[in-house]
């Protein structure tokens, strides 16, 4: 530690340069493969798939099972809040870091793969969002050591791309799952068990698939990339105890580096943000632009294809402008976007001699949204991984699950507030447009907070003694 650094600067994480983080592209290869697997559980479980087949008539009615839900998932959100920077720590201080992404990756997989076993009746929907709500809760968890695990496979020369190729897969890995699941269950093109409508067996076997899926890939990280060495300090403390000295950590380091806070913080509200683009975009799609279901399957390919190139793209930049930059110029990129599908989506307009039809801005300008999220996602882990301490890279990334959870109402929020406020003043059908606004208003917020924030690269950040 540089005790002389000037307070409130940054500077890489040693991590990076330790014997453990000398890149090998095997190694990378097999982290990224992480990335591609639990796709299956956010693309196809989470988003398009099981939490529809969850929320149909079939639970009881839409409305009910929606709201029955969104509670579990809210409660699972508050535990990972409050769990997740402590499992962190502990993982970091016990040398097990890959031990718990591999324990927290199987249950995970064991969650999901029960969830075959939830019939469509609605005395089953309780068993379906429990298991959907504890299967997010292992998931952010094995993220947090799967975020850290960056530093252990990557160099101070390539740390960006590497994070940027991790997304990269796992946006292309959701599209070979979804196109599966659609092809073999959903609209099966053949005629198999699997096809089965009864007791919606096609659907719950999508389960099984992608448990499967998950478990299948996330195995090569398990074998390719060593443990963390055991830490000296903090080991061996109750789990109560760790709190405390996570409370004596966050002080430290806003008292040596205040910016690593700062980057926390701003980082929890764009990152709100740019979740709300996936969330809502089908739903505007759909709603304000008349996608029809399969539109808006064709759209999330599309959109997911572009997502990963955009961070695939931006990961080459972060290595050589800086996560900083890359992040500023995506969200630039995505509040230009968003404003163009708010002005010009009410009708048609001509621009360059070309007529821009509603759906027509919405495919160009909503594509150009996807462009610059996976550079802006990919370049904040980037940026945490260049911040953490020698040995510490599951703690700040158990912080930064849980500034993210504890933010994670803003964009929804907004989103609705705007479209109440529009309805009475805009016709019929208008209002979901404006919803838009919400979500822009958060990423600028966060853009606002971020431009203050010093770069990674100039001074340590304190590590704080266990007393």
């Amino acid at each position: 530690m540089n005790s002389a650094a000037a307070p409130g600067a940054i500077r890489p994480s040693p991590e990076l340069e330790s014997g453990s983080g000398v890149s090998h592209k095997g190694r990378i290869l097999a982290w990224a493969a992480w990335d591609w697997g639990s796709a299956a559980f956010n693309a196809v479980m989470t988003t398009f798939v099981f939490t529809v087949y969850l929320t149909s008539r079939a639970f009881g009615g839409e409305d009910q099972a929606s709201a029955v839900l969104g509670v579990a998932l809210a409660i699972g959100g508050a535990a990972i809040a409050l769990l997740a920077p402590v499992t962190g720590q502990r993982s970091d201080t016990g040398g097990r870091r890959k031990l718990w992404l591999g324990v927290n990756t199987a249950a995970v997989a064991i969650l999901t793969g029960l969830c075959f076993f939830v019939f469509p009746r609605p005395e089953f929907l309780l068993l379906g969002v429990t298991l959907i709500a504890l299967g997010n809760v292992f998931f952010e968890f094995a993220g947090v050591n799967y975020n850290a695990m960056l530093a252990q496979i990557s160099t101070t020369g390539n740390i960006g791309k590497v994070s940027g190729f991790g997304w990269g897969m796992g946006y292309l890995g959701g599209i070979v799952a979804l196109l599966i699941v659609l092809q073999l269950f959903v609209q099966p093109s053949f005629d198999w068990f699997g096809a089965s409508t009864r007791d919606s067996l096609n659907i719950r076997l999508v389960a099984v698939f992608s448990a499967l899926w998950f478990f299948v890939f996330a195995l090569p990280v398990l074998f390719a990339v060593p443990e963390v060495p055991r830490a000296t300090k903090g080991a061996g403390l109750g789990f109560v105890a760790s709190y405390g000295l996570l409370i004596r950590r966050i002080k430290a380091i806003y008292r040596t580096s205040p910016h690593t806070i700062f980057f926390l913080l701003a980082s929890a509200i764009f990152r709100d943000g740019l979740a709300a683009v996936f969330t809502f975009g089908g739903i505007i799609a759909a709603g304000t632009f008349g996608f029809e279901l399969k539109d808006v399957i064709f759209f999330a390919i599309f959109g997911n294809i572009v997502a990963a190139a955009g961070a695939i793209a931006g990961g080459f930049l972060d290595d050589r402008i800086g996560p900083k930059a890359v992040i500023i110029g995506s969200l630039i990129g995505l509040l230009t976007a968003g404003t163009a599908i708010l002005v010009l989506g009410s009708g048609n307009y001509v621009i360059l001699g070309r007529d821009w039809a509603g759906a027509t801005t919405f495919w160009v300008f909503g594509l150009f949204l996807c462009l610059f999220v996976g550079p802006a996602q990919s370049s904040s882990r980037a940026y945490l991984a260049r911040l953490a301490p020698h040995g510490e890279s599951g703690e700040l990334f158990g912080l930064y699950a849980t500034t993210g959870r504890a933010v994670s109402f803003l964009a929804p929020a907004l989103f609705t507030l705007c479209i109440a406020i529009a309805s009475p003043l805009v016709a019929a059908g208008e209002a979901q447009r404006w919803g838009i606004l919400g979500i822009m208003v958060v990423l600028l917020a966060g853009l606002l907070l971020l431009l203050p924030v010093k770069p990674p690269g100039k001074a340590d950040i304190a590590v704080v003694p266990d007393a």
